[in-house]
């Protein structure tokens, strides 16, 4: 806090900063109402910038100088004088009568409308009652003559708000990220950004994100959803990371479509859907639909060039259904992996009955202790040791200072695209140098944020004991499972791990407590290891009622 309080105007100092930077990298995407702006607000007074950085930050287009008090800016209504010639606030400006209840308080409602008789009324209630005399909108001082207060509106926001998607390349941050970081609470790895990196590629990269986010924000608020299809453009964008926001709205408009029934219109939404699940949720449409031999011809494709991992084992429990209604040969199983079971009857702790705390309290041994660390340290390991892979500075990977991890991390060429990169850090686990690796990654970039590794959960005590424990070729099998298919295999992994480090072994324990199953992300976990000789098992936990029972 102490950097913020140093600096009064580190927001304008913020804001500057993401004009300056677009101003560098992305002139020529820039139409001329952007261009105007980004010369001429340096060129206002300090306040009067200040004064204009706060309103922009805050919700809503209309503001009150007597709510903007800001002590480095001093008077609001002389900082204020100097954006009224930009065009980008308005003075006095025309307002309807919800938006002037959303500036009034209650009495000040009672003042501007003295002749209002149900003053004990709610201010919701006095609204409705203005209403059939008071339809047409007003000047500010028109409704509230007595006011000696004055009010804006803002009309550049739409403006800011492209600037703000230009240098974040999303409409989710916005500019508390600055503060964040400024605070410490947040750090961000610092990647040598070129100007190759630039999310956006053409003008019409940002016009196709703006009507996406529109459509998007339409569809989660419940409007029609024929309405938001017909809006949703139909050609292909010529940028990977905004397709893929595409085609994850269409997956989401197909769910939709599916919920309500309407079969015909979830198939033609997953039908031309490339988001990952889309082709095995069409198959079940198709199914629910009894369009069997449609369902069967779509499943043949698939199988015979299946996604990822989690559609073949979707494929694999559909089509015995299926063969069943169309009368095909009975399908033959797939062979069962055999994996340890530990079958456990505790006595239930007291208090919550959180049962892979109460598995590992149980398994944990004098010299082989027991933790619950779920994915976090599968994924920690991997994202320390290839942290220069994750991080390098490919094209459209980061374009701006604070991202968490690369713009491209669930495309199915993450992989491919850092080849070298990652083909350089799995050689370190055959020469052996990955232990040092990725105890100088731990100490050198602790803190900062990563999409893979745990901070808080994963000490470098824990580590070290994984390093000791864990060999470096089933490292190296996790490794490789996690890069397959980023969004899937980051999770699933077993809640608990014991290390037996007299003896260089681990085991991997999933837990399942009364009731519950393995879940298909778990299941594909336990068989890859399994499969790959990983020492992996599922203990099944019942509680023993009998001393609750008998007091």
């Amino acid at each position: 806090m102490i950097r913020l309080l140093e600096n009064e105007f580190y927001y304008l100092d913020n804001f500057q900063r993401v004009l300056d930077w677009i101003g560098e990298r992305y002139a020529d995407l820039l139409d001329a109402q952007e261009h105007a702006f980004l010369a001429a607000f340096p060129a206002l007074p300090h306040a009067a910038r200040a004064l204009f950085v706060r309103m922009v930050m805050r919700k809503g287009t209309l503001f009150r100088a007597s709510k903007l008090r800001y002590a480095e800016i001093g008077c609001p209504v002389e900082a204020a004088g100097h954006l009224l010639g930009t065009g980008w606030i308005e003075a006095d400006p025309e307002l309807s009568l919800d938006e002037l209840f959303d500036l009034l308080s209650k009495p000040e409602v009672a003042e501007a409308f003295p002749h209002l008789r149900q003053k004990s009324a709610r201010k919701g209630d006095l609204l409705e009652a203005l209403r059939a005399d008071c339809a047409d909108p007003r000047r500010f001082s028109g409704w509230y003559g007595d006011c000696a207060d004055v009010a804006w509106r803002i009309h550049v926001k739409p403006l800011c708000d492209r600037l703000r998607l230009v240098f974040f390349g999303n409409l989710r941050q916005g500019w508390t990220d600055f503060v964040l970081s400024d605070l410490g609470l947040f750090r961000y790895e610092q990647v040598d950004i070129s100007p190759a990196s630039r999310g956006f590629r053409q003008r019409a990269d940002i016009d196709h994100y703006i009507l996406l986010h529109a459509c998007r924000e339409r569809f989660a608020a419940g409007e029609a959803v024929e309405d938001v299809v017909r809006d949703l453009p139909e050609h292909a964008f010529d940028n990977d990371w905004l397709a893929s926001r595409r085609e994850k709205l269409v997956f989401q408009i197909g769910q939709h479509y599916e919920k309500q029934k309407d079969w015909d219109g979830a198939f033609a939404a997953y039908a031309r859907c490339r988001y990952p699940g889309a082709r095995g949720r069409a198959i079940r449409v198709l199914e629910k639909h009894e369009r069997f031999d449609d369902a069967w011809a779509l499943l043949t494709e698939a199988q015979a060039t299946p996604e990822n991992d989690a559609e073949r084992q979707h494929l694999a429990r559909i089509a015995p259904r299926l063969a069943r209604r169309l009368g095909h040969a009975r399908l033959g199983r797939l062979p069962k992996t055999e994996v340890q079971r530990i079958d456990l009857c505790l006595a239930p702790p007291n208090g919550e009955r959180w049962v892979e705390g109460a598995v590992r309290d149980h398994l944990a041994q004098d010299g082989a202790p027991v933790f619950y660390v779920e994915n976090a340290l599968a994924n920690t390991l991997f994202g320390l040791l290839c942290w220069r892979a994750i991080f390098a500075a490919i094209p459209g990977a980061f374009f701006h200072p604070f991202h968490r991890g690369p713009a491209d991390l669930y495309s199915a060429d993450f992989y491919g695209r850092r080849l070298a990169e990652f083909s350089a850090c799995f050689d370190e686990l055959d020469s052996g140098a990955y232990r040092d690796t990725i105890r100088a990654t731990y100490r050198d970039k602790a803190g900062l944020q990563s999409p893979f590794v745990h901070w808080d959960g994963i000490s470098l005590e824990l580590v070290e004991l994984a390093l000791d424990c864990i060999p470096a070729a089933h490292l190296r099998k996790w490794c490789e499972r996690i890069l397959a298919d980023v969004r899937e295999n980051r999770t699933g992994f077993p809640d608990l791990i014991q290390f037996f480090p007299l003896e260089n072994r681990y085991m991997m324990i999933e837990v399942k407590g009364p009731g519950d199953r393995l879940q298909d992300n778990q299941q594909r976990w336990i068989e890859y290891c399994a499969a790959h000789a990983m020492p992996v098992a599922v203990c099944y936990l019942v509680w023993d009622l009998a001393p609750e029972m008998a007091a």
